[in-house]
């Protein structure tokens, strides 16, 4: 069997199945791109709820996997030459995945397919995540609507981007990849838990509507959407 207690992590949150892919996550945009991969892939794994909503991801276990103290983490018992390697930041968790198992990310595509991924990271992510913030939650207090204003503006220029590249096609790499198992979470929460569909004018972006309903409709993204969900 194996043995992950060099792990501090594994002290908090205890592995029944070490011989298993350890997942540390929540239910957020960024926290399902590694469940959704890993029920994809087909990758036995054992997850593990952080709830950050009382700073489980603050605590000195979790930092002593990813020392940034954000979601996702894992532990992959079976790593490189048989050794147990840990990763954090969801998209360095999405290549390496991708590059165990040999789906979604094609050899002839490699590197566009991962400056999508990149895109998302840099683009979507903070950009989405900062609208939700001042649209919905502590930032509506402030007076000075710039911010907003700034947010909405780029998110909705980041939805024309995408839009364009859906232009016929059915994923954003022609063939389903971790490009959009990385950016299916973020639009998802963009017009539900963030409330800014009308705002966006998320309607308008008809690529993305159709390229979003087909990916939710994935039974792995419906799985990988909900495996650490609270509660």
């Amino acid at each position: 069997m194996t043995d992950l207690s060099q792990f501090p992590i594994t002290r908090r949150w205890p592995a029944q199945h070490p011989d298993r892919i350890q997942l540390y996550s929540l239910n957020t945009p960024n926290g399902v791109k590694a469940g959704i991969m890993l029920e994809e892939t087909g990758l036995p794994y054992e997850p593990h709820l952080v709830d950050i909503t009382v700073d489980d991801q603050k605590t000195p276990e979790f930092l002593s996997l990813n020392p940034n103290g954000k979601i996702p983490a894992m532990i992959d018992p079976d790593g490189p030459d048989g050794r147990p390697q840990a990763l954090f930041e969801s998209g360095a968790i999405l290549i390496y995945l991708a590059e165990k198992t040999g789906q979604f990310l094609d050899p002839a595509q490699r590197y566009e397919t991962i400056a999508w991924l990149m895109w998302q990271m840099g683009g979507i992510g903070p950009m989405f995540g900062q609208l939700g913030f001042f649209h919905k939650f502590a930032g509506r207090e402030i007076e000075d609507k710039r911010p907003l204003e700034r947010y909405v503006n780029e998110s909705r220029r980041l939805l024309g981007v995408l839009d364009g590249r859906l232009e016929g096609r059915e994923w954003i790499m022609g063939d389903y990849s971790i490009a959009d198992i990385a950016s299916l979470g973020w639009v998802r929460n963009l017009i539900g838990f963030y409330e800014a569909r009308e705002l966006v004018g998320f309607d308008a972006f008809t690529n993305v509507a159709a390229w979003l309903e087909r990916g939710l409709a994935r039974p792995a993204v419906q799985r990988g959407l909900v495996v650490t969900a609270k509660g």
